[in-house]
Parts: structure tokens; C-alpha cells; sequence
């Protein structure tokens, strides 16, 4: 007999979280109620006002449930983060190693660089297969990309990334069309327009899906390659979501862009920024969790995968290149 089938839990309102039985319990402002099983639920993302009573933290702590909180601008503020029940000695030692060792961490911070790049190349060549002129874009990016197994820093190789996001946001416009989400330049914090405002929420929940993938493995999430591991709480969330933004995130608010399922309605201005509303938040986690759910063919694994079993997969790949079962290579995809 099966098990329920798990979800994430995403609270816009203000209230009140606590534990009643074996029931995640949520009263909010308006007073109305909400009893959630907890073997219903996955992880939870906490955007308004929420109190939360240190009894529901231990008994999520003993479900392995995480929570995610973000700010007023739907920023990434930080995670109730369980106790690792998974984690091993030996790989923690392993990833410690890999980072203290220059030559090794700058091979594995190449690898995501690389990631990046060659989905970012296979986001545009799938609308220039549909008649878009980004062919100076996609050269521009293949040409700086060559530059990544020279570099020998992790500093020059930051910069570098950096400059392939600035090549890539130039298609933006071009696949978008639409003077109500002109990219102009990208702003975080906070966001000074629409589209940075969608990007940076897209991408801060990315941080937040791989997060809770980690906890599900042997690895330590403090500990990252591309991205300085120091007082940061979580770095190795971040290395891997590089991969993924192109084909997660920006694909999915071109769909949504272009499909005018969202729209200038759903934002507004606050202190300074722009920001989803509540409508268009609700609507971009709705279409967020049918793209983590929904399936492709796996090159390797020959069979069909959703996304977020995708990221699982890749940390997986991650676990055994430390372990030196396999060298790593990462995942780039076929459309």
C-alpha cells in the first residue's frame, strides 16, 4: 500500500503555525484554520508574518521537515535546518578535503561554471530553433565558456561566471517581447524591476529545493566549491542551483511571461523595489511546483525523471566524485 504523496507547504498569510496531533496546524489572521497531516508534507515556505511555537520545531526536527523563510521582497532569509540524520563522517572529511585542496576544489567549481554555460546555450538554441535572433548571444557565451578549464582561481572563476550571466541576460528582452518586463539591468535587493523581481524569487527557491535535497543525502550543504565556504550558513546549494537556473527558472518565467499568465498586475512597488503580490506569488509557486513535478527523459538513467529527482540525482553524482567512485560531470540538458 502506498504512502500520501508529500508536498511543499507555502504560507503568504499572517498567522499562527503550530503542531496539534499529528497535524501541522495553521490559524491565520483571518482566523480561518488549516490541519495538515505531516507525513503530507515535504518542506514548507514561510513568506508572511508567522509565528511558529518551539514545540511544531522539534516535532518537524523529528520528521525531517524543513522550513524556509523569506522577507518582505520574497527574499531568502534563512531555514530551520533539522538535525543531519544522514550525514556520514567520511564524506563530510571528503568535501572538506576537496575544498583545502586548490587543485580539487578548482576542478569542481569549473564543473558548475561549465553546467551553466552549456544549459544556458541550450535555453537559446531552443528559441532560436523557433526563429529568435540569439545566435550573437549563444557565440558570445560558447566563446567565454572556453576560457573556463584556464582559469586557475576560484576568484577569476566568479568573475567569469559572471560575465556569461551578463551575456545570457541579453536574450532576455528578445524572448520575452514585452516592454511591461523589460530586463534593463539585473537589481536584487532589491529588485528594481519585474522581471529582476521574478528572477530573484525563482532563483531563491531553487536555493531552497536544493537545500532540502542535500538534507536528504550525505552531504554537508555548509560546504561549497565555487561559492566561498565562510560565515554563510549553506554554500553548496548555491554551486549546484547554478546548474539548474537556465533550465528551471528562466524557462519558467518565459513561460509564464509569454503565456501571459502573469502579468504587471501581480507586482508592486514597496520601499524602493518591486515585488510579487500575493496573487502573482501564489501563481508563480503553483506553476513552480507542476515544473519540479513534471518528468523528462533521463540520458543516463533511461527512464523518466521529474526535476527535483533530477537535483537529487546530480547530488548524488556530487557524493560519489568525492568519494573518487566517479568523476563528476554535470547535467545538461537536451532541449
Amino acid at each position: 500500500m502506498g504512502g500520501s504523496v508529500k508536498k511543499a507547504i507555502y504560507l503568504f498569510s499572517n498567522g499562527e503555525l503550530s503542531r496539534k496531533d499529528s497535524n501541522i496546524y495553521f490559524v491565520g489572521e483571518d482566523k480561518k484554520k488549516q490541519f495538515i497531516p505531516v507525513e503530507q508534507v515535504r518542506e514548507i515556505y514561510v513568506f508572511g508574518e508567522v509565528s511558529i511555537t518551539k514545540k511544531l520545531l522539534e516535532f518537524l526536527g523529528r520528521q525531517g521537515i524543513i522550513i524556509h523563510f523569506y522577507d518582505f521582497h520574497e527574499r531568502y532569509v534563512g531555514s530551520f535546518y533539522p538535525k543531519e540524520h544522514l550525514n556520514a563522517g567520511i564524506l563530510t572529511l571528503k568535501q572538506a578535503e576537496h575544498y583545502l585542496d586548490n587543485d580539487r576544489r578548482i576542478n569542481l567549481a569549473r564543473k558548475f561554471v561549465d553546467g551553466l554555460g552549456k544549459n544556458m546555450v541550450k535555453v537559446l538554441e531552443y528559441y532560436i530553433n523557433r526563429g529568435l535572433p540569439l545566435e550573437d548571444v549563444k557565440n558570445k557565451i560558447l566563446i567565454k565558456a572556453e576560457h573556463i578549464e584556464r582559469v586557475n582561481s576560484v576568484e577569476r572563476l566568479i568573475t567569469l561566471e559572471g560575465n556569461l550571466w551578463e551575456e545570457y541576460y541579453k536574450s532576455f528582452d528578445v524572448i520575452i517581447r514585452n516592454p511591461d518586463f523589460a530586463f534593463v539591468t539585473r537589481s536584487r535587493r532589491p529588485p528594481e524591476n519585474r522581471l529582476n523581481a521574478l528572477i530573484s524569487f525563482g532563483n531563491s527557491l531553487l536555493y531552497s529545493v536544493v537545500l532540502t535535497e542535500i538534507f536528504k543525502t550525505h552531504l554537508d550543504p555548509r560546504i561549497g566549491f565555487l561559492h566561498t565556504t565562510n560565515y554563510r550558513r549553506f554554500a553548496l546549494n548555491l554551486d549546484i542551483s547554478e546548474i539548474f537556473k537556465p533550465i528551471i527558472v528562466d524557462r519558467l518565467i518565459f513561460q509564464l511571461l509569454n503565456k501571459k499568465i502573469l502579468k504587471a498586475s501581480h507586482f508592486d512597488e514597496a520601499l524602493n523595489g518591486i515585488t510579487l503580490n500575493e496573487e502573482g506569488s501564489k501563481i508563480f509557486v503553483k506553476f513552480w511546483e507542476e515544473k519540479l513535478n513534471s518528468t523528462i527523459s533521463h540520458p543516463t538513467i533511461g527512464e523518466n525523471i521529474s526535476y527535483r529527482r533530477l537535483i537529487r540525482i546530480e547530488l548524488y553524482k556530487l557524493e560519489r566524485h568525492l568519494l573518487g567512485e566517479k568523476e563528476y560531470t554535470p547535467f545538461v540538458g537536451r532541449w
